[in-house]
């Protein structure tokens, strides 16, 4: 799926109405069963679609406005998000190649790109967040927890769709809807929705004749069709997808002085770039109830994507001139890659008395094809000429394997007392191949065609050696990990249930994808390893007026993969060897009448490495990036006026952010010309909201978000470490605001 920012989400219910049993509560699949998300002994948020509008929440990236202790960093726009989960993330990894340690899915597939995770939450039914490493039954490269997106599909009762049109600040359209229709009752039906659209830039480049950077340009849509024979036992869903996004690049902070006289929501960016993306796939889930209590699934998907997007990276408005004059080097990137993915995996779940069983087995392939493009304004001809424009030119193909086999059981071993045991067995294995890298004169910096100098990769030489176009180079890693979930769970008499668990999560080893000045750092690193302990109580309160789920936990975590970025520039990938993560979350929400609730959640985070050099600095109790020690949320759902068919609500929402940092250096400088005091951001809270008016079928909302124009960066990258005089800043949106109209039928 493509990123998008749009105001309209989701059907107009309350979000405890989306996928409910009858006593109001979320049914969610986490642990691959349906049951109530205040019956599964894991700290998991579940946000129906309605809510997350109400929230401000319109893509992916927002999602940390709902959730405690999930960052979401991107230095792309929203076209390939980071995903921090209680402080376990990729760090300062942001190669395409790499996996999120935090596994994303949809509808239960995991999707191996995070050029995809910028998904746009169109006709969803929930969210589910699972945090804490998800060993067993999710398993693949989830040593920070799982998000598992659940579209909207056909339910086989009756027909049913929306329309919505909306207009907002930035001169931005959306037009979403969606149509379900039943053939044939209970038995077989098709639901397809459709997502569009068009923004102008929200950040102001003064630049004559360049665009406005981070605008947006999304069209996406998705068909699903469900068939369930009368009698037959079998549930058979198909949906596919596809979309594409093509806004312009993000606004960046470099070289301090293109800065002078600018506001924080405005630059002069010379060559702002496009980041296009596009995405599509299909699946296949079957499910075939063997009799009462025993039921196996199939669910097959075959996924692919491509990136393709230009990005400034000096914020200057231009591009090498700019920079030459200045006396450093320019840097416009053109990152590429298709990626091609097929996952299958076959489950069994058994129910039986005080026995309750999940097992299977999953395999998973998914491709990388990378062409990127590195113009650094000026390279030496040879030892004895000036300097010209150039850059470095990078291709190689990477190739993942993964087979698994799970099993995890649940026992009451006692009234009310359940014991909990999962393994996973995994193996994988991963191949970087095609490789080579040149060194190259002209160039979009130079005006003039690429003309290659010198082979960078296969070479060994800090000088690069002489230019062969048939070089490749190779390498091959491999690994495999036991990995599982322990657990005990006790339901008191008035329905609170606590439980204590311990979770062993793994990621797989993983090639630097950053390296094309010379094969010295192209390197497989180990895997990540998480030894977690949690503990938590959830449930209902005072005649179940209030609802909260609360939980404590501490990490031993092992070799997260990062990079270690040097002057060349050379990006090496390593491993921190160990951190220490412990914290605590709660969320809440209180029902004080019919027509006014309130919602809020608390995150704190304690994460530091315990033993990490980079750049010959001892980094050992430096906090971890994108790791604030305290994130809340506060919101409320007021219903101002009811009667006569008609219905004013009113949901106000505030999201607090500590202060964080974006490398693992945090304050410390590597050296003089290190000056990491910028890559950080202090404390902020963002405000949205929105106003509804309902009568019958139609509906009028406006909405704002950000409404009082919060300064924020969204990343942060050291690139003094890799020789240029600059550290690489993104700023987050401003202000939006509009309002959108739309019918049910």
């Amino acid at each position: 799926m493509i990123a998008l920012a749009s105001p309209a989400l989701a059907e107009d219910q309350p979000a405890a109405q989306a996928n409910t049993p009858s006593d109001g509560e979320i049914v969610v699949t986490a642990q691959r069963r349906s049951e109530s998300v205040l019956s599964v002994p894991l700290a998991i948020s579940a946000v129906g679609g309605a809510a997350l509008a109400t929230k401000g929440v319109t893509n992916s990236v927002a999602l940390s406005q709902v959730v405690p202790n999930l960052q979401v960093s991107t230095n792309f726009g929203a076209a390939q998000p980071n995903f921090s989960m209680r402080g376990i993330s990729v760090a300062n990894e942001y190669n395409s190649n790499q996996v999120s340690p935090v596994g994303v899915y949809m509808d239960d597939v995991y999707l191996a790109a995070r050029a995809s995770h910028g998904m746009g939450l169109f006709d969803l039914d929930r969210a589910e967040v699972l945090r804490g490493p998800q060993g067993t039954l999710f398993g693949r490269n989830t040593t920070g927890g799982a998000i598992n997106f659940i579209t909207k599909g056909p339910k086989l009762e009756g027909s049913n769709g929306y329309a919505d049109v909306g207009y907002g600040n930035f001169n931005t359209f959306t037009a979403q809807g969606a149509v379900e229709t039943t053939f044939d009752d209970n038995q077989l039906g098709i639901r397809a929705a459709v997502n569009y659209v068009k923004g102008d830039g929200q950040i102001k480049n003064i630049h004559p004749g360049s665009p406005d950077p981070d605008s947006q340009d999304t069209l996406q849509g998705r068909m699903s069709l469900r068939y369930r024979p009368t009698g037959s036992g079998l549930d058979i869903k198909i949906r596919a997808y596809a979309g594409r996004d093509q806004p312009t690049g993000s606004a960046i902070f470099g070289d301090a002085s293109a800065r002078k006289g600018l506001d924080f929501f405005t630059v002069n960016m010379g060559n702002v770039g496009r980041f296009r993306t596009s995405a599509w796939g299909v699946m296949a889930n079957i499910a075939y109830e063997i009799k009462p209590g025993l039921t196996v699934t199939s669910i097959t998907s075959y996924d692919g994507g491509r990136l393709n997007m230009g990005a400034q990276s000096d914020g200057t408005p231009e591009d090498g001139a700019y920079a030459a004059a200045n006396g450093y080097p320019g840097l416009y990137i053109n990152w590429h890659s298709k990626f091609r993915q097929f996952t299958e995996e076959t489950r069994l779940n058994y129910e039986s008395g005080k026995l309750k069983l999940v097992g299977g087995v999953f395999y998973g392939w998914d491709r990388t094809i990378t062409d990127n493009d590195f113009n650094i304004g000026v390279v030496p001809v040879s030892a004895t000429t000036n300097l010209t424009p150039g850059g470095f030119f990078q291709h190689y193909q990477q190739n993942r394997f993964s087979l698994a086999a799970f099993l995890q059981g649940d026992y009451e071993i006692a009234p009310r007392l359940t014991l909990t045991l999962g393994l996973r067995e995994t193996w994988d294995k991963s191949h970087y191949g095609d490789g080579y890298a040149y060194l190259y004169a002209g160039g979009i910096l130079g005006g003039t065609p690429e003309t290659p100098l010198a082979t960078t990769v296969p070479c060994y030489n800090a000088a690069g050696c002489a230019y062969d176009p048939n070089a490749r180079f190779g390498l091959r890693g491999s690994n495999s990990a036991l990995t599982g979930r322990a657990a005990l769970s006790y339901k008191f008499d008035g329905g609170l249930l606590a439980y204590a668990s311990y979770n062993r999560g793994y990621r797989s080893g993983a090639f630097n994808g950053g390296a094309y000045t010379s094969q010295t750092g192209i390197n497989y690193v180990s895997p990540e390893r998480v030894n977690a302990y949690e503990v938590g109580l959830k449930g209902h309160l005072f005649d179940r007026a209030i609802t909260f789920s609360t939980a404590g936990f501490y990490y031993d975590y092992t070799n997260q993969q990062l990079q270690n970025t040097l002057p060349g520039p050379v990006a090496v990938l390593v491993n921190a060897p160990k951190s220490e993560i412990y914290g605590a979350e709660l969320e809440a929400s209180w029902r004080v009448m019919p027509t006014l609730a309130f919602n809020g959640s608390v995150g704190v985070l304690h994460a530091k490495y315990k033993e990490l050099t980079l750049q010959g600095v001892n980094l050992a109790g430096q906090d971890l990036p994108f790791a604030p020690h305290f994130t809340a949320q506060a919101g409320m759902d007021w219903t101002l006026y009811r009667g006569a068919g008609d219905e004013v609500t009113f949901s106000p929402n505030l999201a607090y952010t500590g202060h964080v940092y974006f490398t693992p250096f945090n304050l410390l400088n590597a050296s003089a010309a290190n000056q990491n005091s910028e890559l950080q951001q202090a404390g902020y809270a963002k405000v949205n909201a929105q106003l509804v008016w309902k009568h019958g079928r139609y509906q009028l909302r406006g909405w704002v978000n950000n409404a009082f124009n919060a300064k924020v960066y969204a990343y942060g990258l050291d690139l003094r470490g890799a020789g240029f005089p600059y550290n690489y800043l993104v700023p987050s949106t401003p202000r939006t605001y509009g309002v959108s109209a739309r019918v049910t039928f």
